[in-house]
């Protein structure tokens, strides 16, 4: 990935003049209504006044004759409405900010529906105009938007590659233009929102996202969907597995021979609450304790295997409870020593929950189908079992294949790729996606992995989110992958042709390419308030 703005994807940003960078309001002091305003602010006449024409006093008078006022009322209402332009600072301020970190890279553009009067006029606002390499208007072009001569005009005089520029305007019909001719096309809603579409495009995601993390180090708690925080283990092993940084996290004891999921007393459940299996296994891979510790505590895990040969969520009887995603870790501990052959009926179950995709809904205890992709792929990392790869990763390889595309938060997009590329393939679509939720702090929200599993309430972590939003950045831009053959596994006969065929052809409805798929979000009115 980029690590600095001038090696950006980005070269140029071109902006609307008179609805970005400056507001201006409807009220006149004069009878004019601003309905009445804007129908004339919309009329062929004043198009070809804009354009250069017309004179301005022609303009007038014509605009007269055709809404039925007197022109020098006309001329007033207008007049007043230019003089009362206001600039917008704050996104001029971001504006230079983003030109002075490129380092001479980016260029900054104008390029206004406005005729050369207005424009006279408006260069006269306490603006530093030195801000724009150029400014376009359309009463010395003789062309406005959205007619594509405009925008042709632009380019041939730039040089600029549209695939490389920005344009932003507050009309959706000239955004459109714009996009047509391959412009990267932002419709402007509000500061904000294109404050965090302009950091996604030009800024660097890897390096915001760490000063995030290095911002809140031991401070990257988890909280529930009802705003409790949550002081738990197994989300800081996950952050210090994926970052490798002791520093970013909290853990009270790192190297226990058995973990619990809470730090301290349980939290929104039964206050003494048992040490777990999953919570466990992720401990001992991640802080590795000596082979003995391992062999002692696998040893206890053998005693919670239930009458179908499933190892159990929790070292207690009295609580008879079993993941799909827990089984996956168990596994990837014992596989981990080399133990796997300990649980094959385990192993078994997990592979049918993968073949018949009963992970689609999530697991009991895990929000989301990712997650188990997610960590048997993980799984597949830590053991070198020829066996265990050969009749599982072709499998693993199909299923999440047929997930890309699909709908996701930021945490399943970011599990999604790092499955995709443990399994040899390259996810440039969730890629995208993922680039565009970013937040204006560098980090990555609304990734929920595990819930209660009596309550339902979700348990989410930014620092776990932005973590792995990190990693599959950072290794979808450092992995080189070859073209392999799909390793195809057999179907169930339940399953027909047709319906793998229309599943697959329903997850795979966004194609876009990462600039586009943050427009389609500007569309939706997605972009979240940073926090």
């Amino acid at each position: 990935m980029p690590s600095s703005l001038s090696s950006s994807k980005v070269d140029a940003l071109i902006f609307d003049l008179r609805d970005v960078l400056f507001s201006w309001p409807s009220e006149t002091t004069t009878s004019i209504l601003p309905e009445k305003l804007r129908s004339i602010l919309s009329s062929h006449t004043w198009f070809i006044y804009e354009c250069g024409q017309l004179a301005e006093a022609e303009c007038y008078t014509q605009l007269g004759n055709q809404f039925s006022l007197h022109p020098d009322e006309i001329q007033q209402a207008l007049h007043d409405t230019r003089a009362s332009l206001t600039a917008n600072s704050e996104l001029i301020a971001l504006i230079q900010t983003l030109k002075s970190q490129s380092n001479g890279h980016l260029k900054v553009f104008a390029m206004s529906n406005i005729s050369q009067p207005d424009y006279a006029f408006l260069h006269t606002r306490h603006v530093d105009w030195s801000l724009f390499d150029h400014v376009f208007t359309s009463g010395s072009v003789g062309e406005r938007k959205p007619n594509l001569g405009f925008y042709r005009h632009v380019l041939q005089t730039t040089g600029v590659d549209p695939a490389r520029a920005i344009f932003v305007d507050e009309k959706l019909e000239n955004v459109l233009s714009a996009r047509s001719l391959g412009f990267m096309g932002v419709v402007f809603r509000g500061v904000q929102d294109l404050r965090r579409v302009l950091l996604n495009l030009v800024g660097d995601p890897v390096k915001r996202g760490k000063q995030f993390l290095e911002s809140n180090r031991g401070k990257l708690t988890s909280i529930t969907d009802t705003g409790v925080d949550i002081r738990e283990n197994f989300s800081q092993l996950l952050i210090l597995e994926v970052t490798g940084n002791r520093e970013f996290v909290n853990l009270k004891d790192d190297s226990p021979p058995m973990w619990n999921f809470f730090q301290e007393k349980g939290q929104l459940t039964t206050t003494e609450f048992p040490f777990d299996l999953d919570t466990t296994a992720i401990g001992l891979t991640v802080v590795r304790r000596d082979k003995d510790t391992a062999f002692e505590v696998m040893e206890k895990m053998l005693e919670f295997v239930n009458t179908d040969g499933i190892v159990q969520t929790y070292f207690d009887h009295t609580r008879p409870r079993f993941d799909a995603v827990v089984c996956v870790n168990v596994l990837g501990l014992f596989y981990t020593y080399d133990r796997g052959y300990q649980l094959t009926e385990t192993l078994q179950w997990v592979r049918e929950v993968l073949y018949h995709r009963a992970y689609l809904d999530g697991t009991r205890y895990y929000e989301t189908p990712e997650c188990f992709l997610y960590f048997l792929g993980r799984l597949l990392k830590k053991s070198g079992d020829t066996e265990l790869h050969t009749d599982m990763k072709g499998l693993l390889k199909e299923r999440v294949q047929e997930r890309v595309g699909a709908q996701g938060d930021s945490l399943q997009l970011a599990m999604r790729i790092l499955t995709c590329l443990s399994v040899g393939l390259r996810n440039e679509l969730d890629l995208q996606a993922l680039l565009a939720l970013q937040y204006e702090d560098g980090s990555w929200v609304d990734g929920g992995m595990y819930k209660y599993g009596s309550s339902g309430v979700k348990i989410t972590n930014r620092g776990l989110t932005t973590a792995l939003a990190i990693k599959a950045v950072e290794q979808h831009a450092q992995t080189v992958i070859r073209p392999v053959p799909a390793l195809q596994a057999p179907l169930p006969e339940s399953i027909t042709s047709r319906s793998i065929r229309d599943d697959t052809i329903t997850k795979h409805q966004r194609k876009s390419s990462w600039r586009h798929s943050l427009q389609r979000m500007w569309y939706r009115g997605s972009s979240e308030a940073s926090a």
